[in-house]
């Protein structure tokens, strides 16, 4: 072989390695987006469910100290996320702005009670588990009630719940798309080469010794690629972050390193098991079929 047709023998191999690599990020990067949509879609549902409260709406007579006592006991509680304090005033005002006209006036009095606005925490949403905290409310003297909207409750639960379930499904075959994505790009990339492992054969060498110096090549293609589809996706992150504050943030530092060992564990294990499975192949080949 001339030094001309080893030069571009080296090239094509080189290029078959970057190409390669960028096949396996952008996979990567898809399946590391999947798991962003998942921890996001996590945190909008703890949002959207923190957002929705009750009023405990108090009796009339009840005394300003006994409000705080009470206010002071729920925010205690384990399940209490915030509680505010809305007095006969700032509900007068409040609904004043919501009809647009001064409503006492017409009346002659304000007929609306002290409450204390409530606010749950995500676990203790549940309409069965606001239930249970509505019977505890009740047990209290200075309660008058406790009124939330109970269909607007199951409405959002069975909507979130139904949501959840596309999510799931839909990442699920994302991941399963990308795991065959990367299986085709690992056996064409073990394709190129099976007449190397033929020839290594025909001298004697061992199918193990054969096999290792692709693995090794395979997890760290994986490994690699896993690295710059991370750099995509924190990219993506920051600048997405400033549109989404709240929803999408770079300071869930848990959640993105998780997400981070993760793509790099899979990005490892799928080159890894690929790579053994398409080496095995072209072992177990007869010569005559290669070509």
């Amino acid at each position: 072989m001339s030094k001309k047709e080893i030069k571009r023998y080296s090239r094509r191999i080189r290029s078959s390695y970057f190409t390669s690599i960028i096949s396996i990020s952008l996979v990567l990067l898809l399946l590391g987006l999947v798991g962003l949509l998942l921890i996001n879609g996590r945190n909008i549902r703890k949002q959207v469910m923190e957002s929705i409260g009750f009023n405990v709406i108090l009796k009339e007579n009840v005394k300003e100290a006994d409000i705080y006592q009470l206010q002071k006991i729920l925010d205690a509680k384990e399940y209490i996320l915030s509680t505010e304090h809305v007095s006969k005033e700032e509900a007068a005002l409040e609904t004043e702005q919501m009809l647009g006209e001064d409503f006492i006036r017409f009346l002659g009095y304000n007929p609306l009670p002290p409450s204390i606005r409530v606010r749950l925490h995500q676990p203790w949403t549940h309409p069965d588990s606001v239930m249970i905290i509505e019977q505890q409310l009740m047990q209290y003297d200075s309660v008058e009630e406790v009124y939330y909207k109970k269909s607007l409750l199951y409405a959002v639960h069975e909507n979130i719940r139904q949501i959840t379930l596309v999510i799931l499904g839909f990442s699920l075959l994302l991941t399963l798309i990308s795991v065959t994505l990367i299986n085709n790009t690992i056996r064409l990339s073990i394709y190129s080469k099976r007449f190397i492992i033929n020839t290594m054969q025909l001298v004697g060498a061992s199918r193990g010794f054969i096999r290792w110096p692709f693995l090794l090549r395979g997890a760290a293609s994986g490994f690699t690629g896993s690295l710059i589809a991370l750099s995509f996706i924190f990219f993506l992150i920051f600048l997405l972050q400033k549109e989404f504050e709240g929803v999408i943030s770079l300071r869930d530092y848990d959640m993105l390193a998780l997400l981070a060992l993760c793509v790099i564990f899979l990005g490892i294990l799928i080159n890894w098991i690929s790579t053994f499975f398409a080496v095995n192949k072209y072992l177990n080949i007869k010569t005559d079929k290669l070509y």
